[in-house]
Protein backbone atom coordinates (compact mmCIF):
# COMPACT_ATOMS: atom_id res chain seq x y z
CA UNK A 1 0.00 0.00 0.00
CA UNK A 2 1.31 3.52 -0.87
CA UNK A 3 -0.12 6.97 -0.43
CA UNK A 4 0.18 10.50 -1.64
CA UNK A 5 -0.98 13.89 -1.03
CA UNK A 6 -1.43 16.97 -2.74
CA UNK A 7 -2.71 20.64 -2.22
CA UNK A 8 -1.45 23.81 -0.57
CA UNK A 9 -3.02 25.56 2.54
CA UNK A 10 -4.94 27.69 0.80
CA UNK A 11 -5.43 26.21 -2.52
CA UNK A 12 -8.78 25.36 -3.69
CA UNK A 13 -8.47 21.77 -2.56
CA UNK A 14 -6.50 19.01 -0.54
CA UNK A 15 -6.30 15.45 -2.31
CA UNK A 16 -4.79 12.07 -1.22
CA UNK A 17 -4.54 9.03 -3.50
CA UNK A 18 -4.01 5.52 -2.21
CA UNK A 19 -2.72 2.43 -3.93
CA UNK A 20 -2.87 -1.01 -2.53
CA UNK A 21 -6.26 -1.13 -0.13
CA UNK A 22 -8.12 -4.54 -0.74
CA UNK A 23 -11.52 -5.16 -2.40
CA UNK A 24 -14.69 -5.68 0.16
CA UNK A 25 -13.97 -3.84 2.56
CA UNK A 26 -16.90 -1.23 3.71
CA UNK A 27 -15.96 2.42 3.84
CA UNK A 28 -17.52 4.60 6.54
CA UNK A 29 -16.89 7.95 5.45
CA UNK A 30 -18.41 9.19 8.54
CA UNK A 31 -15.38 7.63 10.33
CA UNK A 32 -13.22 9.72 8.23
CA UNK A 33 -15.10 12.90 8.93
CA UNK A 34 -15.23 12.43 12.81
CA UNK A 35 -11.14 12.27 12.63
CA UNK A 36 -11.24 15.19 10.25
CA UNK A 37 -13.27 16.95 13.18
CA UNK A 38 -11.50 15.65 15.56
CA UNK A 39 -8.28 17.17 13.95
CA UNK A 40 -9.72 20.91 14.00
CA UNK A 41 -10.75 20.30 17.42
CA UNK A 42 -8.54 21.44 20.63
CA UNK A 43 -8.00 23.85 23.34
CA UNK A 44 -5.55 26.91 21.41
CA UNK A 45 -6.65 26.14 17.92
CA UNK A 46 -6.44 29.39 15.87
CA UNK A 47 -9.52 31.09 14.03
CA UNK A 48 -9.03 29.11 10.58
CA UNK A 49 -10.26 25.94 12.44
CA UNK A 50 -13.45 28.21 12.98
CA UNK A 51 -13.42 28.53 8.94
CA UNK A 52 -12.91 25.35 7.84
CA UNK A 53 -15.11 22.54 8.68
CA UNK A 54 -13.63 20.00 6.40
CA UNK A 55 -15.50 17.04 5.06
CA UNK A 56 -14.01 14.03 2.76
CA UNK A 57 -15.88 13.07 -0.90
CA UNK A 58 -14.30 9.86 -2.13
CA UNK A 59 -13.94 9.98 -5.90
CA UNK A 60 -12.79 6.73 -6.75
CA UNK A 61 -12.22 3.38 -5.89
CA UNK A 62 -15.40 2.70 -4.28
CA UNK A 63 -18.79 1.78 -4.95
CA UNK A 64 -21.90 1.66 -3.05
CA UNK A 65 -19.63 1.65 0.07
CA UNK A 66 -17.43 -1.17 -0.70
CA UNK A 67 -13.90 -0.71 -2.07
CA UNK A 68 -13.00 -2.12 -5.70
CA UNK A 69 -8.96 -2.75 -5.29
CA UNK A 70 -8.18 0.02 -7.49
CA UNK A 71 -6.73 3.41 -6.05
CA UNK A 72 -8.73 5.34 -4.20
CA UNK A 73 -9.30 9.47 -4.47
CA UNK A 74 -9.99 11.68 -1.20
CA UNK A 75 -10.56 15.16 -1.79
CA UNK A 76 -10.87 17.62 1.01
CA UNK A 77 -12.45 21.04 -0.09
CA UNK A 78 -10.49 24.55 1.42
CA UNK A 79 -13.50 27.07 2.28
CA UNK A 80 -10.84 29.66 2.93
CA UNK A 81 -9.89 29.54 -0.39
CA UNK A 82 -12.29 31.75 -1.46
CA UNK A 83 -10.45 34.84 0.16
CA UNK A 84 -7.12 33.38 -1.32
CA UNK A 85 -8.67 32.56 -5.06
CA UNK A 86 -6.65 35.43 -7.27
CA UNK A 87 -3.58 34.56 -4.77
CA UNK A 88 -3.47 31.21 -5.40
CA UNK A 89 -4.90 30.79 -9.01
CA UNK A 90 -2.63 28.09 -10.72
CA UNK A 91 -3.17 29.07 -13.98
CA UNK A 92 -3.35 33.30 -14.10
CA UNK A 93 0.08 34.89 -14.80
CA UNK A 94 1.21 36.71 -12.45
CA UNK A 95 0.61 40.15 -11.77
CA UNK A 96 0.79 42.98 -9.04
CA UNK A 97 -2.34 42.64 -7.67
CA UNK A 98 -2.60 38.98 -7.60
CA UNK A 99 0.89 39.17 -6.45
CA UNK A 100 0.21 40.43 -2.92
CA UNK A 101 1.08 39.05 0.23
CA UNK A 102 4.29 38.24 -0.54
CA UNK A 103 6.69 36.66 2.22
CA UNK A 104 10.08 37.90 2.61
CA UNK A 105 10.74 37.99 5.88
CA UNK A 106 11.21 33.82 7.38
CA UNK A 107 10.15 32.78 10.31
CA UNK A 108 12.72 30.98 12.53
CA UNK A 109 12.21 27.37 13.12
CA UNK A 110 9.89 26.76 9.65
CA UNK A 111 10.40 25.57 6.41
CA UNK A 112 10.32 29.72 4.84
CA UNK A 113 13.90 30.31 4.66
CA UNK A 114 15.41 27.02 3.88
CA UNK A 115 12.90 25.77 1.71
CA UNK A 116 12.87 29.12 -0.63
CA UNK A 117 16.97 28.91 -0.78
CA UNK A 118 16.34 24.89 -1.92
CA UNK A 119 13.68 26.02 -4.89
CA UNK A 120 14.76 29.22 -5.72
CA UNK A 121 11.41 30.71 -4.44
CA UNK A 122 11.79 34.35 -4.13
CA UNK A 123 8.32 34.66 -2.93
CA UNK A 124 8.57 32.25 0.64
CA UNK A 125 4.31 31.54 0.26
CA UNK A 126 5.32 29.23 -2.17
CA UNK A 127 7.25 27.41 0.37
CA UNK A 128 4.44 27.56 3.62
CA UNK A 129 1.79 27.05 1.64
CA UNK A 130 2.59 23.37 1.28
CA UNK A 131 4.73 22.99 4.17
CA UNK A 132 2.27 24.29 6.29
CA UNK A 133 0.39 21.36 8.32
CA UNK A 134 -2.72 21.77 6.57
CA UNK A 135 -1.55 19.06 4.65
CA UNK A 136 -1.72 16.45 7.37
CA UNK A 137 -5.82 16.91 7.12
CA UNK A 138 -5.11 14.51 4.13
CA UNK A 139 -3.02 12.01 6.20
CA UNK A 140 -5.56 11.66 8.76
CA UNK A 141 -7.97 10.84 6.45
CA UNK A 142 -5.57 8.26 4.66
CA UNK A 143 -5.04 7.00 8.37
CA UNK A 144 -8.63 7.01 8.97
CA UNK A 145 -9.22 4.54 6.12
CA UNK A 146 -6.31 2.26 7.21
CA UNK A 147 -8.16 1.92 10.76
CA UNK A 148 -11.17 0.25 9.25
CA UNK A 149 -8.69 -2.30 7.56
CA UNK A 150 -6.93 -2.50 10.92
CA UNK A 151 -10.34 -3.03 12.71
CA UNK A 152 -11.31 -5.94 10.57
CA UNK A 153 -8.27 -7.84 11.99
CA UNK A 154 -8.89 -6.28 15.66
CA UNK A 155 -6.21 -4.01 15.86
CA UNK A 156 -7.41 -0.28 17.39
CA UNK A 157 -5.37 2.39 17.43
CA UNK A 158 -5.80 5.91 19.78
CA UNK A 159 -3.63 9.11 19.58
CA UNK A 160 -3.82 11.31 22.74
CA UNK A 161 -1.95 14.24 24.52
CA UNK A 162 0.51 13.45 27.76
CA UNK A 163 2.17 17.23 28.03
CA UNK A 164 1.72 20.25 27.28
CA UNK A 165 4.54 23.40 27.52
CA UNK A 166 5.72 21.20 30.66
CA UNK A 167 2.11 20.24 32.02
CA UNK A 168 2.29 16.46 32.71
CA UNK A 169 -0.83 14.15 32.83
CA UNK A 170 -0.31 11.38 35.65
CA UNK A 171 0.10 8.26 34.23
CA UNK A 172 -1.53 6.50 37.31
CA UNK A 173 -4.92 7.74 35.49
CA UNK A 174 -4.56 5.77 32.80
CA UNK A 175 -4.92 2.65 34.93
CA UNK A 176 -9.09 3.24 35.54
CA UNK A 177 -9.25 2.54 31.57
CA UNK A 178 -10.13 -1.19 30.65
CA UNK A 179 -9.46 -0.67 26.93
CA UNK A 180 -8.98 2.12 24.19
CA UNK A 181 -12.66 2.39 23.65
CA UNK A 182 -12.60 3.53 27.07
CA UNK A 183 -9.75 5.83 26.90
CA UNK A 184 -10.73 7.61 23.45
CA UNK A 185 -14.10 8.70 25.42
CA UNK A 186 -12.25 10.36 27.53
CA UNK A 187 -9.64 11.79 25.78
CA UNK A 188 -12.60 12.90 23.18
CA UNK A 189 -14.33 14.77 25.80
CA UNK A 190 -11.42 16.72 26.82
CA UNK A 191 -10.41 20.17 25.42
CA UNK A 192 -6.65 19.74 25.84
CA UNK A 193 -7.07 15.33 24.42
CA UNK A 194 -5.93 14.20 27.59
CA UNK A 195 -7.08 11.80 30.06
CA UNK A 196 -5.94 13.80 33.40
CA UNK A 197 -8.55 16.18 34.29
CA UNK A 198 -6.19 18.02 36.46
CA UNK A 199 -3.63 18.07 33.90
CA UNK A 200 -6.29 19.34 31.40
CA UNK A 201 -7.04 22.47 33.93
CA UNK A 202 -3.67 23.69 33.81
CA UNK A 203 -3.02 22.86 29.90
CA UNK A 204 -6.11 25.18 29.37
CA UNK A 205 -4.94 27.97 32.08
CA UNK A 206 -1.18 27.78 30.33
CA UNK A 207 -2.64 27.68 26.79
CA UNK A 208 -4.23 31.20 27.65
CA UNK A 209 -1.45 32.69 29.37
CA UNK A 210 0.82 31.82 26.50
CA UNK A 211 -1.89 33.21 24.07
CA UNK A 212 -1.62 36.53 25.89
CA UNK A 213 1.93 36.79 25.88
CA UNK A 214 2.02 36.06 21.90
CA UNK A 215 3.68 32.91 22.17
CA UNK A 216 3.42 29.03 21.34
CA UNK A 217 3.84 25.50 23.07
CA UNK A 218 4.72 22.32 22.22
CA UNK A 219 4.33 18.97 24.24
CA UNK A 220 4.39 15.06 24.17
CA UNK A 221 1.69 12.93 22.46
CA UNK A 222 1.35 9.23 22.99
CA UNK A 223 -0.12 6.72 20.71
CA UNK A 224 -1.11 3.00 21.33
CA UNK A 225 -2.05 0.62 19.09
CA UNK A 226 -3.56 -3.09 20.70
CA UNK A 227 -4.03 -6.20 18.93
CA UNK A 228 -1.24 -6.00 16.26
CA UNK A 229 0.02 -9.96 15.99
CA UNK A 230 3.58 -10.30 16.42
CA UNK A 231 5.90 -10.81 13.41
CA UNK A 232 5.06 -7.69 11.54
CA UNK A 233 8.51 -5.92 10.41
CA UNK A 234 11.80 -7.88 10.50
CA UNK A 235 15.30 -8.12 11.64
CA UNK A 236 17.09 -8.71 8.35
CA UNK A 237 18.11 -5.05 7.73
CA UNK A 238 18.37 -1.97 9.02
CA UNK A 239 15.25 -0.90 6.16
CA UNK A 240 12.67 -3.71 7.58
CA UNK A 241 12.52 -3.00 11.10
CA UNK A 242 9.46 -1.71 11.90
CA UNK A 243 9.72 0.77 14.91
CA UNK A 244 12.00 2.77 12.62
CA UNK A 245 9.28 2.71 10.14
CA UNK A 246 7.09 4.37 12.50
CA UNK A 247 9.85 6.60 14.10
CA UNK A 248 9.72 7.80 10.57
CA UNK A 249 6.69 8.32 9.96
CA UNK A 250 6.07 10.18 13.52
CA UNK A 251 9.26 12.43 13.08
CA UNK A 252 7.78 13.53 9.21
CA UNK A 253 5.35 15.00 11.21
CA UNK A 254 5.19 19.06 10.97
CA UNK A 255 6.69 20.23 14.22
CA UNK A 256 7.98 16.49 15.90
CA UNK A 257 11.24 16.53 17.09
CA UNK A 258 11.96 13.01 18.96
CA UNK A 259 9.88 9.91 19.54
CA UNK A 260 10.65 6.74 21.42
CA UNK A 261 8.78 3.22 22.22
CA UNK A 262 7.78 1.77 25.52
CA UNK A 263 9.61 3.17 28.18
CA UNK A 264 12.04 5.18 25.38
CA UNK A 265 14.66 7.67 26.92
CA UNK A 266 13.98 6.71 30.50
CA UNK A 267 16.39 3.48 29.64
CA UNK A 268 19.17 5.04 30.16
CA UNK A 269 18.89 5.43 34.00
CA UNK A 270 17.52 1.66 34.31
CA UNK A 271 19.62 -1.84 34.47
CA UNK A 272 18.89 -4.20 31.75
CA UNK A 273 16.75 -6.23 34.39
CA UNK A 274 14.49 -3.46 34.68
CA UNK A 275 13.97 -2.77 31.36
CA UNK A 276 13.52 -5.92 29.48
CA UNK A 277 9.81 -8.16 29.62
CA UNK A 278 10.43 -11.87 31.01
CA UNK A 279 8.55 -14.57 28.69
CA UNK A 280 6.27 -16.67 29.48
CA UNK A 281 3.46 -19.31 28.37
CA UNK A 282 0.22 -21.23 28.39
CA UNK A 283 -1.44 -23.92 26.35
CA UNK A 284 -4.20 -21.48 25.81
CA UNK A 285 -2.82 -18.18 24.84
CA UNK A 286 0.85 -19.28 23.64
CA UNK A 287 3.92 -17.00 24.58
CA UNK A 288 2.99 -13.84 26.40
CA UNK A 289 4.50 -11.13 28.17
CA UNK A 290 3.52 -9.73 31.65
CA UNK A 291 4.95 -6.24 30.73
CA UNK A 292 5.63 -3.87 28.39
CA UNK A 293 8.91 -1.83 28.71
CA UNK A 294 10.04 -2.29 25.04
CA UNK A 295 6.15 -1.14 23.70
CA UNK A 296 5.95 -3.66 21.73
CA UNK A 297 9.10 -4.25 19.61
CA UNK A 298 11.49 -7.07 19.67
CA UNK A 299 14.53 -7.02 17.37
CA UNK A 300 12.22 -4.10 14.97
CA UNK A 301 9.47 -6.55 15.25
CA UNK A 302 6.19 -6.45 16.43
CA UNK A 303 6.00 -9.03 19.51
CA UNK A 304 2.40 -8.76 20.20
CA UNK A 305 2.09 -6.64 23.19
CA UNK A 306 0.44 -3.04 22.60
CA UNK A 307 2.92 -0.86 20.35
CA UNK A 308 3.43 2.05 22.49
CA UNK A 309 4.66 5.46 20.64
CA UNK A 310 5.71 8.67 22.76
CA UNK A 311 6.48 12.12 20.74
CA UNK A 312 7.55 15.03 21.30
CA UNK A 313 5.76 18.43 19.55
CA UNK A 314 7.86 21.50 19.64
CA UNK A 315 6.45 25.07 19.97
CA UNK A 316 4.67 26.81 16.57
CA UNK A 317 7.66 28.71 15.06
CA UNK A 318 4.53 31.17 13.87
CA UNK A 319 4.78 34.09 16.93
CA UNK A 320 2.24 36.72 16.98
CA UNK A 321 5.57 38.47 19.20
CA UNK A 322 7.94 37.48 15.99
CA UNK A 323 11.12 36.72 16.28
CA UNK A 324 13.87 38.29 14.65
CA UNK A 325 14.89 37.37 11.10
CA UNK A 326 16.27 38.48 7.72
CA UNK A 327 14.45 40.01 4.62
CA UNK A 328 15.92 37.70 2.16
CA UNK A 329 15.67 40.56 -0.62
CA UNK A 330 17.19 43.24 1.13
CA UNK A 331 19.25 41.30 3.97
CA UNK A 332 17.51 43.58 6.49
CA UNK A 333 17.13 42.41 9.95
CA UNK A 334 13.50 42.50 10.45
CA UNK A 335 10.75 40.75 12.72
CA UNK A 336 9.41 37.54 11.15
CA UNK A 337 6.65 37.33 9.23
CA UNK A 338 3.37 36.66 10.94
CA UNK A 339 0.62 34.31 9.49
CA UNK A 340 -2.29 32.88 11.32
CA UNK A 341 -1.56 30.45 13.89
CA UNK A 342 -2.78 28.28 16.90
CA UNK A 343 -1.26 28.94 20.41
CA UNK A 344 -0.92 25.10 20.29
CA UNK A 345 -1.38 22.36 18.22
CA UNK A 346 -0.54 18.87 20.23
CA UNK A 347 -3.78 18.23 20.67
CA UNK A 348 -4.40 18.24 16.77
CA UNK A 349 -0.97 16.52 16.38
CA UNK A 350 -2.03 13.44 18.67
CA UNK A 351 -4.56 12.95 16.09
CA UNK A 352 -2.30 13.29 13.06
CA UNK A 353 0.43 10.86 15.25
CA UNK A 354 -2.64 8.23 15.37
CA UNK A 355 -3.32 8.84 11.47
CA UNK A 356 0.49 8.10 10.92
CA UNK A 357 0.71 5.04 13.22
CA UNK A 358 -2.45 3.28 11.20
CA UNK A 359 -0.76 4.51 7.92
CA UNK A 360 2.43 2.77 8.60
CA UNK A 361 1.04 -0.47 10.64
CA UNK A 362 -1.63 -1.14 7.90
CA UNK A 363 0.64 -0.92 5.55
CA UNK A 364 3.49 -3.25 7.20
CA UNK A 365 -0.18 -5.94 7.35
CA UNK A 366 -0.43 -5.35 3.49
CA UNK A 367 3.19 -6.33 2.92
CA UNK A 368 2.90 -9.20 4.90
CA UNK A 369 -0.28 -10.87 3.63
CA UNK A 370 -2.46 -10.75 0.21
CA UNK A 371 -4.20 -7.81 -0.35
CA UNK A 372 -6.35 -8.75 -3.01
CA UNK A 373 -9.60 -9.30 -0.71
CA UNK A 374 -10.24 -8.32 2.66
CA UNK A 375 -11.93 -11.34 3.73
CA UNK A 376 -8.60 -13.40 2.43
CA UNK A 377 -6.62 -11.09 4.19
CA UNK A 378 -8.43 -11.59 7.66
CA UNK A 379 -8.16 -15.75 7.08
CA UNK A 380 -4.49 -15.06 6.36
CA UNK A 381 -4.02 -13.22 9.80
CA UNK A 382 -6.22 -15.92 11.61
CA UNK A 383 -4.72 -18.38 10.56
CA UNK A 384 -1.07 -16.57 11.01
CA UNK A 385 -2.43 -15.87 14.69
CA UNK A 386 -3.24 -19.57 14.99
CA UNK A 387 0.20 -20.71 13.70
CA UNK A 388 1.89 -18.11 16.21
CA UNK A 389 -0.37 -19.30 19.25
CA UNK A 390 0.81 -23.27 18.23
CA UNK A 391 4.10 -22.32 18.08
Amino acid sequence: MRYVTAGESHGPELTAIIEGVPAGLTISIDKINDDLKRRQQGYGRGNRMKIESDQVKILSGVRHQITLGSPITLNVTNKDHAHWSDIMDPMAPATPANSVRQVERPRPGHADLVGGMKYRHTDLRNVLERSSARETTMRVAVGSLCKQILEEIGVQILGFVREIGGVVADSSQLEQFHDLTELKQATDASETRTFDPQADEKMRALIDETKRAGDTLGGVVEVIATGMPAGLGSYVGADTKLDAKLAGSIVGINAFKGVEFGDGFAFAKHPGSEGMDEIFWEQQRGFYRKTNHLGGFEGGMTNGMPVIIKAVMKPIPTLYKPLMSVDIKTKEGYKANVERSDTTAVTAAAVVAEAMVAITLATALLDKFDTDSIDRLKEQVQAYKTELKNY
